[in-house]
């Protein structure tokens, strides 16, 4: 496979949009913006995530379980990934680098594992170094257990914080009953870990006997978005509901964000899960989407490239095949733009060093969002 920089453009257009929650107050008018998506390396498979190296090549996760390396026009897989079971919406899920890449060479992964008890496979997180095309040093840093013969739900967002906590998703994995409300049992949660595999000892169920004591939150059910707030420091998450109810909420230590006691989605039958939305001791989400755009991946944009956008939220959309961009104000959704509307399955984005956007797409590549000259 090459690696081919083209000149493809999709424009970036403003829409109103069906996918609204019942409480925004106003939706963009269409109007362009000026910046374009130029088509910056094409690749046919899905990108759950990438991540540039110091040197400007790039690594994408594949879902079908391979971990590529795009670097000077051509492309190698790495070796020496440990097992994986591809299955459903299971394989090789997201990727991100150490911060402190350039001295400790870390980079960390997640992926459906079926080592351990029970048949099927879970989420594990694990930590790598990459020398010569193949991983070296690859340390399992967590693995969720029992393994479930579902295909689907497994979470695997990851991001690291300004201490050296590694927080991550697991979805419910299909488990609705059990999981999101049990802290004895994974599934349904996001953790926090330190980038070595250790249990922070502030995490809120370090003390409990019966708790799994790198819960961080609970009470999830499938959360594909995290990422830090530039300015606040708190840890956002998006989560798939079931048919609507996708949710965006702030993550706090210890919280219970109700899945599935309360949602608003119903199952895709179309019956009621729950005729509740809101119940004592469950948080409610900060933003919320009926019908479902299925998001995946999120990020805050930041810097001097796109100075409109500064402090905005992206999210792409998996359903409706767009990226949307929400701005806030209170921590409430005054404002949602649909932006390159038909482009594809948004998968996977990124800011890099250089300031710019850039965003994966199953089945066609990795797009830049560029800035029209001025």
């Amino acid at each position: 496979m090459k690696k081919y920089i083209l000149t493809l453009h999709f424009f970036v257009v403003l829409l109103n949009t069906s996918c609204a929650q019942t409480t925004d107050k106003t939706i963009a008018t269409p109007e362009k913006t000026g910046i374009t998506a130029d088509l910056y390396l094409r690749y046919t498979g899905v990108p759950w995530s990438f991540v540039f190296l110091p040197d400007q090549s790039i690594l994408i996760a594949e879902r079908a379980g391979k971990l590529l390396h795009f670097k000077n026009g051509e492309s190698k897989e790495i070796k020496n990934l440990p097992t994986i079971k591809t299955s459903g919406q299971g394989g090789l899920l997201d990727l991100i680098l150490d911060p402190d890449y350039k001295n400790n060479g870390y980079l960390y992964f997640a992926y459906s594992s079926p080592e351990g008890t029970g048949n099927g496979s879970n989420t594990a997180i694990a930590r790598a170094k990459l020398n010569n095309q193949e991983l070296v040093e690859v340390k399992v840093l967590y693995k969720a257990s029992p393994n479930s013969s579902t295909a689907h739900h497994f979470g695997s967002r990851l991001v690291i914080d300004g201490k050296r906590n590694l927080y991550f998703s697991v979805g419910d994995r299909g488990n609705r009953d059990k999981n999101p409300q049990d802290i004895s049992r994974d599934g349904g949660k996001i953790y926090r870990i330190t980038t070595n595999g250790g249990i922070p000892d502030d995490n809120p169920f370090v003390n409990s006997s019966k708790a799994k004591k790198a819960i961080y939150s609970y009470g999830h059910r499938n959360p594909q978005g995290l990422t830090f707030h530039p300015k606040t420091k708190e840890l956002w998450s998006h989560e798939h509901g079931p048919r609507g109810g996708d949710e965006i909420n702030i993550i706090q230590r210890g919280k219970n964000y109700g899945w599935p006691q309360i949602t608003y989605g119903i199952n895709y039958s179309g019956t009621k899960i729950t005729d509740k939305t809101a119940q004592n001791g469950m948080e409610q989400p900060i933003h919320y989407w009926v019908p479902s755009i299925a998001p995946c991946d999120m990020l805050f944009v930041t810097g001097s490239i796109y100075p409109e956008w500064e402090g905005n939220l992206l999210v792409g959309s998996l359903a409706f095949q767009y990226l949307e961009r929400l701005i806030f104000k209170n921590n409430k959704v005054v404002r949602r733009e649909k932006l390159l509307d038909g482009i594809g399955r948004v998968r996977s984005l990124t800011q890099d060093s250089d300031g710019f956007i850039y965003i994966g797409v199953e089945n066609k590549g990795i797009y830049k969002l560029v800035p029209a000259k001025n």
